[in-house]
């Protein structure tokens, strides 16, 4: 008899469509250090968001964030209002995510909060799991004054673990942990050191200096390691020891706040344990993000071996495109699709493009239009990501 086809148990998602979400609310309004922290984790050296002296002579007059932060002062890497619903066996990675920011920075002091709706989903069959849920969901980001910062879609892939695992798409071609020798180091931290010096003092380029075709400054991070891998989760506020606590939606019946979302043994949440060992629910020790950096647990979700985060990439883009535009401009709309993670030992490369410019735009300022491209050491596509970007005229 033939195998029977696997299949998403989907009866607790329908009825949850285009409903509002709970979720987790910090407690605490963002602090300097916790700037410091977050661009330490992306790799992100801008001295505005870390050097006191340097953020004081600039036209912001003290520390600020960078736009990314959104998603690092959020809940759940900002994927929470697209895992919804119970699915027995599932697991989830990040698929991408689109951003509008709406020219308010953040600064310390400030604290933002979230309303969130589960938009929709659909199934379709891969190679990487069989039948594969692609959902989106919403998050709005508003600060202490009601004033609207930011606006993100998120997209969760899930799918059914065993069935990942049993395929090991991955497995050939990225089993193996890239090592690297002294002079191809050398290289990689040449091509950083230079992005590094491409814009430090946040000059904005103007909108008649910028001509379709030209090219972004090329950007490197990697090699990719444990450390690295850890560095970046613990900057996600959330997942420190009793930042947060749980919000529902006014008027829905049966939200969706901190329910089970049906993850394999060993990546579960212990909600109730944690309340005595907040390390029941960290993610990193245990709970889903385990096999972020344990090879023997990515293998068991079909990936291989130590990955990162997709939230971190979507960051990455924010980043890299924000460091171009400098202290008088801001990306203004992203859209990145996630192709494949960034594994243990491999690096990322930025490559961009200008490919249009619109004088007049709806934001009432003109914009860039940038298309970016992550790749690895190999050439495989990490994310594709297309970016309206303000500068000055």
């Amino acid at each position: 008899m033939s195998e029977k086809a696997p299949e998403l148990d989907l009866t607790d998602v329908d009825h949850r469509v285009g409903q509002p979400v709970g979720g987790g609310q910090l407690w605490d309004p963002c602090s300097s250090s916790d700037v410091r922290r977050w661009v330490m984790a992306m790799d992100y050296p801008n001295p505005i968001h870390w050097d006191q002296e340097f953020a004081r002579e600039s036209k912001f007059g003290g520390l600020i964030a960078p736009q990314s932060i959104a998603v690092a002062l959020d809940y759940g890497h900002g994927a929470q209002p697209a895992c919804v619903g119970y699915i027995p066996g599932s697991h989830l990675i990040f698929g991408g995510e689109e951003w509008w920011f709406y020219g308010c920075p953040v600064r310390p002091g400030d604290q933002l909060f979230q309303q969130r709706r589960f938009h929709d989903y659909k199934v379709v069959d891969t190679k990487f799991a069989g039948p594969t849920m692609f959902s989106r969901g919403d998050t709005t980001h508003t600060n202490q004054h009601g004033t609207l910062v930011a606006k993100e879609r998120s997209t969760a892939i899930r799918y059914l673990a065993a069935e990942a695992e049993k395929r090991g798409l991955y497995d050939a071609q990225f089993g193996t942990v890239r090592t690297w020798t002294g002079t191809e180091l050398n290289e990689i931290e040449k091509v950083r050191h230079e992005w590094l010096l491409s814009n430090r003092d946040g000059v904005s380029p103007h909108f008649d200096e910028v001509n379709v075709g030209d090219r972004l400054p090329r950007r490197v991070i990697g090699p990719h390691s444990i450390a690295s891998f850890t560095t970046e989760y613990r900057a996600f506020l959330f997942n420190i020891w009793g930042t947060f606590h749980w919000v529902t939606p006014a008027g829905v019946e049966d939200p969706w706040v901190y329910q089970d979302p049906g993850w394999v043994e060993g990546f579960a949440f212990d909600e109730e344990g944690a309340k005595i060992d907040p390390r029941k629910r960290d993610g990193l020790y245990v709970g889903p993000s385990r096999g972020h950096i344990d090879s023997e647990k990515a293998s068991e979700v079909g990936m291989t071996r130590a990955y990162g985060y997709g939230a971190t990439m979507g960051a990455w883009c924010t980043d890299y495109l924000s460091y171009w535009a400098g202290h008088e401009g801001m990306v203004r709309h992203s859209k990145a699709n996630f192709r494949g993670p960034a594994y243990e030992g491999d690096v990322t490369y930025f490559d961009a493009e200008v490919v249009g410019k619109e004088a007049e735009s709806s934001w009432g300022v003109p914009l860039v239009q940038v298309k970016l491209r992550l790749t690895n050491q190999d050439g495989t596509v990490l994310v594709d990501c297309t970016a309206e970007v303000e500068v000055p005229r």
